[in-house]
């Protein structure tokens, strides 16, 4: 499918071009128990690290408040919007600019983080209804992540996630989302065994079968931590690694803690696999 013909996500004077190089989505964790030891609870500190996340490449912000590492406690969703809806508050207000996602599977904190300066609503279980109601009401582009609460598939891991996010996909388009305005993300590190994740790692150029935008979130994920020994903020250039082959795969965005290393990664990549130049480029 040509670039032309995914359109592009356009939010607060930005044009997001799918298919014209990799977009990144940085990080923002405003919970005190993240897997990867950066969530920050204090405001203040969490605008700081925005700022730096914005500053080193980052094309989306994605803040979460609730944890989904595996074995995470869930939170109720007014411990949630108490954590999520003043740090998208106080970012909207630093970075008035920005793209901003909030990382969320409760309709009411993605209303409350939309009415917070919150641009589109990232869900790590699918696109529930529910949800689905909320996005469209506020016009809010989506993010459909494949999740499920075993890893006891049937039959291909791979054929199982593109139907999960074919059906996704095609009913929010159904309920009003705009094509260009729905990404799909395959869960890496969720309902899913190590071999899994491999398998739907070496899977994901079938992804773009789908029609619709790509997202890969793989970043520090323990996977990555099985192959290298590495503890999670020691896995930038494991998670480097599915950067790459996500860009070879065709994906459109890459979700990673690590924003800096990133954008050299996907720079190098795009230049290859895309034709992308950087501006001021010279033969």
């Amino acid at each position: 499918m040509r670039t032309s013909e995914r359109g592009a996500l356009c939010i607060r004077g930005r044009r997001l071009v799918w298919g014209e190089r990799t977009y990144i989505m940085g990080i923002v964790n405003a919970t005190p128990d993240s897997f990867s030891g950066d969530g920050r609870v204090d405001v203040t500190e969490l605008v700081a690290y925005a700022r730096a996340q914005w500053a080193a490449g980052s094309d989306i912000l994605d803040i979460g408040g609730e944890s989904t590492r595996p074995g995470h406690h869930a939170v109720d969703e007014n411990t949630e919007s108490e954590r999520v809806v003043p740090a998208i508050a106080a970012v909207r207000a630093a970075l008035p600019d920005a793209i901003l996602s909030v990382d969320t599977y409760k309709p009411a904190v993605a209303r409350a983080a939309h009415d917070a300066g919150a641009d589109m609503v990232n869900c790590v279980w699918g696109m529930p209804d529910a949800l689905l109601k909320i996005a469209v009401e506020c016009r809010m582009p989506v993010i459909i992540m494949h999740n499920r609460p075993d890893t006891a598939y049937a039959g291909d891991v791979v054929d199982e996630v593109l139907a999960f996010l074919s059906e996704a996909a095609q009913r929010a388009v159904q309920r009003g989302i705009p094509t260009e305005d729905v990404i799909v993300d395959p869960g890496i590190g969720f309902g899913k065994t190590a071999e899994q994740n491999l398998t739907v790692l070496a899977g994901l150029a079938r992804l773009r079968s789908l029609g619709v935008a790509t997202l890969l979130g793989a970043s520090r994920k323990s996977t990555i931590g099985r192959l290298t020994g590495r503890k999670p903020q020691e896995r930038t250039h494991g998670t480097d690694a599915t950067t790459a082959l996500a860009i070879a795969a065709g994906i459109d965005i890459v979700r990673v803690h690590d924003v800096a290393a990133t954008r050299d990664v996907a720079g190098v990549a795009d230049a290859v696999m895309r034709g992308w130049r950087p501006a001021g480029w010279i033969e």
